[in-house]
């Protein structure tokens, strides 16, 4: 009978994370492909090679809130990023508004993650201190116990510095490999396969460096939060087993009973 009293009690599984494959896939090997392949006016043309490419990615932005039932700040980001490229090609500006467009949705990310400390909802804890990786319940319990919340958000405002550092890189990266790629007429086919090429470039070169800095700010994060909470490192994340271990005892204790 303890066993039915104990079931309710039992945590969640944490929601499933995002493949990365399946995001970078969309948003950035689609892209490229289509644009630098497409693009001749024998094949699609400027215009449906860029209409063709932008698809993919606001599909995927729309079947993560149709999955979630609610916004990814990131996946939405990269829906209004995707459109505005659409709306820039038809429109044939230049590319220095493309550079402008690719710089500023980092440095407005970069900007909003520390000024986001003193609200609600700080971005921090949707970028690093999440559910979906960490145990928050835990870690916040822990935090409390041991009464080191203060110093914890004093932590998170640090990381979150770390956090805005990776996105200005970002912003200067995009903006200065923008410029040096995107030198052809707008409208044309040399145009779009120059559109693709900063797309595949703009990972690698983009994102390493950027990646570089997020994961020093991870790695400040857990080891703050080691200290503060006394807690291991491995118990800072979700038990993907604990589901399975509380199965068990209850099919143990189901044959115990019989």
């Amino acid at each position: 009978m303890s066993q039915g009293r104990h079931e309710p009690t039992r945590e969640a599984a944490p929601p499933a994370r995002e493949n990365i494959w399946v995001a970078l896939a969309c948003n950035a090997a689609w892209p490229a492909v289509v644009l630098t392949w497409l693009s001749d006016r024998d094949r699609l043309g400027p215009t449906g090679a860029l209409l063709l490419a932008i698809v993919v990615p606001i599909a995927y932005g729309a079947r993560d809130y149709w999955l979630n039932r609610r916004w990814n700040i990131f996946a939405l980001l990269g829906c209004v990023s995707t459109l505005l490229t659409g709306g820039f090609g038809l429109l044939q500006l230049s590319g220095f508004w493309f550079a402008v467009k690719e710089a500023a949705v980092p440095l407005v990310l970069g900007l909003a993650v520390p000024l986001s400390m003193n609200t609600r909802q700080p971005l921090i804890r949707l970028i690093l201190f999440n559910d979906q990786v960490l145990d928050t319940r835990r870690i916040e319990a822990a935090l409390a116990a041991r009464k080191t919340t203060a110093a914890f958000e004093e932590l998170l405002r640090s990381a979150s510095w770390l956090v805005a550092g990776s996105f200005f890189l970002s912003a200067a990266l995009n903006f200065t490999l923008a410029l040096l790629i995107l030198r052809s007429t707008p409208g044309t086919p040399e145009f779009n396969r120059e559109l693709g090429r900063l797309t595949a470039l703009s990972y690698p070169i983009i994102m390493l460096p950027s990646m570089a800095i997020l994961m020093l700010a991870i790695w400040k994060l857990l080891n703050g939060l080691e200290k503060l909470t006394g807690m291991e490192a491995d118990d800072l994340f979700h038990r993907r087993s604990a589901g399975r271990s509380a199965k068990t005892q209850a099919g143990a204790g189901d044959h115990g009973n019989d």
